[in-house]
């Protein structure tokens, strides 16, 4: 799900398949391979491409490098029960 907040985009991420496909297009779009990516994050690319196919267990530090390289926030909010 997709909404804009101000001139952000804010995508609901819900699962780890599609954290890696958001990495994997921002990547792209930035003009990277994995290989440019994985050497600015400081992770390696076996990492990164187990992240962008959505491993369940990848480690979070590594993530967020990964994410801030990119120039992404993570950001958790609460969900309106209703």
């Amino acid at each position: 799900m997709r909404s804009r907040k101000g001139s952000d985009i804010v995508i609901n991420i819900g699962s780890t398949k599609e954290l890696g496909k958001l990495i994997m297009h921002e990547r792209k779009a930035q003009g990277l391979t994995q290989t440019q990516l994985a050497g600015l994050s400081g992770v390696g690319i076996t990492f990164l491409s187990n992240l962008e196919n959505g491993k369940q267990t990848a480690e979070l530090g590594k993530t967020l490098n990964v994410l801030a390289t990119l120039g992404l926030d993570l950001l958790a909010e609460r969900r309106d029960d209703e």
